[in-house]
């Protein structure tokens, strides 16, 4: 397959990939709500850097062997699922801060490098990456390809999952939608939390297929 021919494949698999709903786009909403337009593109940046695990493992050939090792699933399972419980339980311990404004809540959030960790680790720990990753570079990969494709490849995917959670972020984050979320205050921390916990056990007590 040409370069061109994959970029396309790659784009309409991994353009729909992106936009279903999942971990990552509980964990964007979260902190855009929560902490602002900035901590949400840097936890999108997070989120698209994690992807590089996934498509170095990929490139080497390890994704088959992942997603057959009954053992290494299990492992990331845990990992994954422990991560997005420990999450969600952090997010349902949130207290109401009626008397701090936007802009001093701002200023006491996450620091930047940890908000970017924090999506890192969502993304990189996610148990169905390796076999969706496995499912899409056996459409586009050959024993032939250039490491060049391989390189434009990931780094494309990459862009694709920074530009659709960056949407996000602007549309949560406009003033008439952003201020009635603000209204509802921890209480949407907690409903936030609530759904990672909720997958971070569906993760963990899924079987393995």
């Amino acid at each position: 397959m040409d370069l061109f021919s994959g970029l396309l494949l790659i784009t309409s698999i991994h353009i729909l990939a992106a936009a279903s709903p999942g971990p990552d786009f509980v964990l964007v909403s979260q902190q855009t709500l929560s902490n602002g337009k900035k901590s949400g593109l840097l936890c999108s940046v997070g989120i698209a850097l994690g992807l590089s695990i996934h498509i170095i493992y990929s490139a080497l050939g390890l994704a088959t062997i992942i997603a057959n090792s009954t053992t290494a699933l299990w492992a990331i399972k845990l990992l994954g699922g422990g991560y997005l419980l420990y999450l969600g339980v952090t997010s349902l311990r949130a207290k109401p801060n009626n008397d701090i404004s936007i802009a001093e809540k701002e200023l006491n959030q996450t620091s930047a490098l940890k908000t970017v960790g924090i999506g890192f680790l969502c993304n990189a720990l996610n148990p169905k990456a390796p076999i969706y990753f496995v499912a899409l570079f056996t459409l586009v990969l050959s024993p032939d390809i250039p490491m060049n494709h391989l390189l434009i490849y990931g780094v494309w995917m990459m862009i694709i999952q920074l530009l659709w959670f960056s949407s996000v972020v602007f549309l949560l984050s406009r003033p008439k939608i952003n201020h009635q979320f603000q209204k509802m205050g921890h209480w949407l921390d907690r409903v936030m939390g609530g759904a990672m916990v909720l997958m971070g056990l569906k993760v963990i007590t899924s079987k393995l297929n």
